[in-house]
């Protein structure tokens, strides 16, 4: 028995899901966020989740919003779905559409609820310097993330783990997780829990100014924004007045020196003293360059020793 499925989403991150979905279930159509400008040129392009769909000939919905939205609403429950699988689709759903499938609207989410509720959730587990994660498929209500929780996946974060990284092997885990839970309710096994009242916390939408920093913040606090926060905002500071992107960089320990000081210049990058150890900036881009190594920074710019960095 294959589950009549509508499926929500956008991003990259949510196409593995739906490639297990397309495989296992029947996938009646995909919904995603309307095309949008992206990149230098701001080309009007659609999302990731659209054109892997409409290269499979599924039937996608665009709409601009859903929220009293009587045409989609009928599309929608002409459709008749019994599930609607929600995974980074970018808008909260109303309580007439959450009412539409017969066994409810299921989310993937990135995190293991109730921690990090919210829109981004892998950036802000980085950043907190949390050593594990996972994904959460909880049956959805009218609350941000607040449902209750049908299944749970944990995985560790690596050290050398960054957003994007984190990204691809949640999506993966996310296509695992929501094959499971189904393969789960057909057998009459999945039960609700609801989310406990301890330890929610929250993943808010990333603004540019998150990537911010400064040689006095503690080393261990810009090597977390440099991997949180790839590829979007990037962790930057400035220097000399212009905008200085960190793309890689280690904390290392180190003696008490001027915050923003040059400790070392060799092949591994350029290493800054911060107001707690020292930052070894291994892919750096100056304002109006392109990315470039740390050493080769300093070389360019003719850095040695003891200059300081700001």
């Amino acid at each position: 028995m294959r589950y009549r499925i509508v499926y929500f989403g956008s991003p990259e991150f949510a196409i593995h899901p739906l490639e297990g979905l397309y495989e296992k279930e029947k996938v009646l159509a995909v919904v995603t966020q309307p095309d949008k400008p992206q990149g230098r040129g701001l080309k009007t392009l659609p999302c990731a989740v659209k054109s892997w769909a409409l290269g499979k000939g599924l039937y996608v919905l665009d709409p601009p919003k859903i929220k009293g939205n009587e045409e989609f609403l009928k599309a929608l429950k002409d459709l008749s779905p019994e599930l609607i699988v929600v995974c980074a689709y970018g808008k909260i759903l109303p309580k007439e559409v959450l009412e539409v499938p017969k066994f409810g609207c299921w989310n993937i989410h990135a995190s293991l609820l109730p921690k990090y509720r919210g829109a981004s959730p892998i950036n802000w587990a980085i950043l907190e310097g949390e050593k594990e994660t996972g994904i959460t498929i909880m049956l959805m209500d009218e609350g941000l993330d607040t449902g209750p929780i049908l299944l749970q996946k944990k995985i560790p974060i690596n050290p050398e783990d960054n957003a994007l990284t984190l990204s691809q092997k949640l999506s993966q885990l996310g296509k695992e997780a929501i094959l499971e839970a189904i393969e789960l309710h057909k057998k009459g096994l999945l039960k609700p829990t609801p989310q406990p009242d301890e330890g929610v916390s929250y993943a808010p939408l990333l603004k540019k100014e998150d990537g911010f920093f400064t040689f006095e913040d503690p080393a261990w606090l810009i090597e977390r924004k440099v991997k949180a926060f790839i590829p979007w905002p990037t962790a930057y500071t400035y220097i000399q007045g212009k905008i200085f992107k960190v793309y890689q960089a280690k904390a290392q320990p180190s003696e008490k020196e001027i915050p923003g000081k040059i400790l070392r210049i060799n092949q591994e990058g350029l290493l800054v003293a911060t107001s707690e150890g020292a930052i070894l900036l291994i892919e750096v881009q100056p304002e109006g360059k392109k990315k470039m190594s740390g050493f080769e920074f300093a070389c360019g710019r003719r850095f040695k020793p003891g200059d300081l960095l700001i």
